[in-house]
């Protein structure tokens, strides 16, 4: 009897640890401008929806460094690092206005805010900041990048 359990205990532990752990029924808001929901769990992935600042993803499971989530219709996989629990809420100051921008609250809650900016700009004034805002608005479509990483034979490192 007590092999037999060694050799179930054998079995079942790897077999539980490679099932993703669930979560059903929680729900989570991007944090980041914008992300992709891929059709798997790696950055190579087909885009399956884009989701911006404040959308609300329903969790089916993790796995890894990814949630398999539910955005409408869809189901795929995004990185933890878009998500948190709890959505920041912008409230309204005089004149009913904002007083804060979504793209300045999701910079502020990853650390980064318009003093932080002054201060990197004092510190590095040979920087040519103009440089990076045009390279933050550079995009490229996902069907270029898929290609680009088909060519160049790029994949997802192994593990994760």
């Amino acid at each position: 009897m007590k092999k037999l359990l060694g050799i179930l205990t054998l079995l079942l532990v790897p077999a539980l640890l490679a099932v993703p752990s669930y979560v059903f029924g929680e729900t989570m808001q991007v944090v980041t401008k914008e992300n992709a929901v891929r059709a798997e769990c790696n950055f190579f992935s087909a885009v399956r929806a884009m989701v911006k600042y404040a959308d609300t993803l329903d969790i089916l499971s993790t796995k890894g460094d990814w949630y398999l989530v539910k955005f409408g219709d869809k189901e795929g996989c995004i990185h933890k690092s878009a998500l948190n629990k709890t959505a920041v809420q912008l409230t309204k100051s005089e004149g009913g206005k904002h007083s804060a921008s979504k793209d300045e609250v999701s910079l502020a809650g990853k650390g980064f805010n318009p003093q932080v900016e002054d201060a990197y700009k004092k510190k590095h004034p040979e920087m040519d900041f103009n440089l990076v805002t045009e390279i933050e608005g550079y995009t490229v479509q996902a069907e270029k990048l898929g290609e680009f990483v088909k060519v160049g034979g790029l994949t997802e490192p192994s593990g994760k």
